[in-house]
């Protein structure tokens, strides 16, 4: 058997009319730059979420760029975040010569640990990035709690700004975790629960002055044509991806629920055949886009190797925790500084997840691992 991990093509397949409809009308228009259909998806995306202002933008990371841009982060100022992510989270930190300040994540849902944070703290912080990782909001009451008591103690405000690169459609106690923090992102690179077919992203709040920044902020800092208030960015969507979502988003429902499905058929299994497995664990106050189906195995290499050679692919997300990474260096930390993180990175391993996977392909894969 051959298995498709993401398996994007299939997904093209369901609706594929509706997308080549909405591709050429945008091409019968050529208004391929902030056309109509931008404007569509992010009142779209409003409904979905719940959030006051959802604003589209070029990709992901310039997504967190923007949301740091708007809370004026300046070289020197720190944000905590977590070091077990894919290296966006931090490096945009980084680009803006802001300071990473990691802190290590929560064994059992891999996301930052709340109880570290406070010790994390200095008067340079100016903000917390919690990841969204693998699709389940991390626990955003003790982490509001954290930023509520400095203000109130120390009268230092402390934005949250939520990667949910992974997590679009993900709640929190019954909320959509685009609609918690200060100001959330999302990315809609193709293989994202909710995808595009390039580059994509989105920033949501319910802060109108934020809002107004960050919709400047991703046309160059202009407040009308050729007026630049702000140093800003060419940070938009473009408009034949705006189309593609447009379909695809009055569809993600429904495949957010057969990739709940999915992963309950793998929890089903797989948790009765293996005591050497460590599997997902959802906590009970929110929900997961299994954006990644990711086990934790003690002999890595060699489970994949033999997967592989059975025509079923797998995926690291992610090898080595970015405290140790090249490009961070300069941070001073070494190894052993973050052990959870270092743990689970030397054992996660990711199965294939998509809407489709038929139940004869989960049988096949739990078998063979």
């Amino acid at each position: 058997m051959k298995i498709d991990f993401a398996n994007l093509q299939k997904h093209y397949q369901c609706y594929k009319d509706e997308i080549d409809t909405a591709i050429q009308a945008v091409l019968d228009k050529s208004n391929y730059i902030m056309g109509e259909e931008i404007s569509e998806l992010e009142e779209s995306l409003q409904e979905f979420t719940g959030v006051k202002h959802a604003i589209t933008c070029s990709n992901g990371t310039d997504a967190l760029l923007l949301a740091m841009m708007a809370i004026n982060i300046q070289p020197g100022d720190e944000i905590i975040t977590t070091p077990f992510t894919f290296i966006a989270t931090a490096e945009t930190i980084a680009f803006l010569k802001a300071i990473p300040v990691f802190v290590d994540i929560d064994e059992e849902t891999y996301n930052i640990d709340p109880s570290k944070i406070k010790a994390a703290i200095t008067p340079k912080t100016k903000a917390i990035i919690p990841v969204s990782l693998y699709g389940q909001p991390s626990d955003m009451d003790a982490i509001q709690t954290i930023a509520d008591r400095q203000l109130k103690t120390n009268n230092q405000k402390l934005h949250i700004i939520i990667d949910g690169a992974q997590s679009f459609g993900s709640t929190y106690k019954g909320k959509t975790d685009s609609n918690l923090g200060d100001i959330s992102t999302t990315s809609f690179f193709p293989a994202k629960p909710l995808g595009c077919f390039g580059d994509g992203g989105a920033v949501f709040t319910n802060d109108d002055v934020l809002a107004e920044k960050i919709k400047s902020l991703r046309l160059h800092g202009q407040t009308k044509r050729y007026h630049h208030k702000y140093i800003g960015m060419g940070g938009r969507l473009d408009t034949i991806q705006a189309a593609v979502l447009n379909i695809k988003l009055k569809h993600y429902p429904k495949d957010l629920k057969l990739r709940q499905e999915v992963a309950e058929k793998y929890n089903k299994i797989l948790s009765t055949k293996n005591d050497h497995l460590t599997l997902p664990v959802v906590k009970n106050d929110r929900t997961s886009t299994f954006a990644q189906y990711s086990i934790r195995v003690q002999n890595r290499d060699k489970i994949q190797m033999k997967l592989k050679e059975e025509g079923i692919p797998t995926a690291v997300h992610y090898p080595k925790p970015l405290h140790l990474q090249e490009a961070f260096v300069y941070l001073g930390y070494k190894k052993s500084d973050f052990p959870i993180s270092e743990k689970i990175a030397n054992e996660i391993m990711s199965l294939p997840m998509n809407p489709f996977l038929m139940e004869d392909e989960i049988k096949y894969i739990c078998k063979n691992l």
